[in-house]
């Protein structure tokens, strides 16, 4: 699967979101090019959350509207969401990733829907290069990119040592380098919030079993923050979900009759 090398698929000829920051009914603009809508789920991150919102605010493609859902933080982060015109800012009393962006998706108006975490960093281009490939590929639901990882600059070389940060880029099967279409998203259905981790490992099992077509690009389009509050390194105790998770999947293919008992 190729892509164009070509101009901007659509420009950002407004300032992004502002076109359709009140609007409940727009999916695209006056040009037809189909609203985007990108999600920032944050609980206390307001360390990272201003580099966050500037490279989805900074990306080429254009319209899109951003939601940042504070979920319960009790440090700023609303508050420096807020600082950015654009941006819709809710909140709700912590309830984790997945219920956060649950109700996120609840408000969101786009004809597709993306994530990006509160630490992370999407490269400029993101939108634009992977919106190519779903309205060029119809029978494609969601498409994924590759990922490059790298240790906070503010960090000490004691916190550093104790991370590890892979070398050269990684296929990103994961929320913060998807685009999916709404219409494919509510096939499958909301986020599970049992989870502590895994949610959206859960989501794309679920995704799988319903057949819904992906495609990995080769670019890399995140940059994954490694810092001593990634929430792998806080919620090490909560790893065994992933074990109860593919469990799940397992057991919802062998009643479904798709693999053997």
């Amino acid at each position: 699967m190729s892509q164009a090398k070509d101009d901007t698929f659509c420009p950002p000829v407004t300032p992004p979101g502002k076109e359709f920051s009140s609007s409940r009914e727009k999916s695209s603009d006056r040009f037809g090019c189909p609203l985007v809508t990108v999600i920032i789920p944050v609980y206390n991150g307001r360390r990272y959350l201003p580099e966050a919102i500037e490279s989805v605010l900074g990306q080429t493609y254009n319209p899109l509207e951003l939601i940042v859902m504070d979920d319960g933080s009790i440090d700023d982060s609303g508050e420096v969401a807020r600082r950015y015109a654009p941006v819709r800012v809710h909140r709700q009393d912590h309830s984790g990733l997945g219920a956060a962006r649950n109700s996120a998706i609840a408000k969101a108006t786009g004809r597709y829907l993306s994530f990006l975490d509160a630490d992370d960093i999407w490269l400029p281009d993101k939108l634009d290069r992977q919106l190519r490939i779903l309205e060029a590929e119809p029978a494609l639901d969601m498409v994924f990119g590759h990922v490059e990882e790298f240790i906070s600059p503010d960090l000490d070389d004691a916190a550093r040592q104790t991370l590890l940060c892979h070398e050269g880029p990684l296929a990103g099967m994961f929320a913060g380098t998807m685009v999916v279409r709404r219409s494919s998203y509510e096939r499958v259905g909301p986020f599970e919030t049992d989870w502590r981790v895994g949610e959206f490992v859960d989501w794309y099992a679920r995704a799988q079993e319903q057949g819904l077509q992906s495609f990995v690009m080769p670019d890399i389009v995140l940059r994954r923050r490694l810092h001593k509050s990634n929430m792998g390194v806080r919620l090490r105790d909560a790893r065994g979900d992933y074990a109860r998770i593919l469990k799940a999947s397992l057991d919802r293919r062998r009643k479904a009759g798709k693999v053997d008992p």
